[in-house]
């Protein structure tokens, strides 16, 4: 069991904590800047940060709480690695239905 890639995951089945990141790809931000889009305290988002950090996907400088906050890409490649393993499987399955719909048969 992958531990990070379970960290990763749960930090990113929020879509808060997604739209934070698709935030960040665009470059760094404060708190205060992330906390803009969204219908919520800064004390909710920075929970949302914490998590963020804790799964390794965005960073700040140690002890300043009002530094920007940086997207950290490592952890997002490892669930693209792990994603990309079962590619063939759907690519595989993609082209038994493309098959099928051309023939127009029902699969057995």
């Amino acid at each position: 069991m992958n531990t990070d890639l379970d960290v990763t995951f749960a930090a990113l089945a929020d879509p808060t904590r997604r739209a934070i990141l698709a935030r960040l790809a665009q470059g760094s931000a404060t708190v205060t800047q992330l906390a803009e889009p969204f219908a919520m305290t800064q004390p909710a988002i920075t929970k949302h940060l914490k998590v963020l950090e804790r799964a390794g996907l965005i960073s700040r400088e140690p002890g300043n709480r009002r530094a920007p906050c940086r997207l950290e890409a490592r952890p997002l490649r490892t669930a693209v690695d792990w994603l990309q393993d079962y590619r063939s499987y759907w690519e595989e399955s993609f082209q038994r239905l493309d098959e099928v719909l051309a023939s127009g048969e029902e699969e057995p």
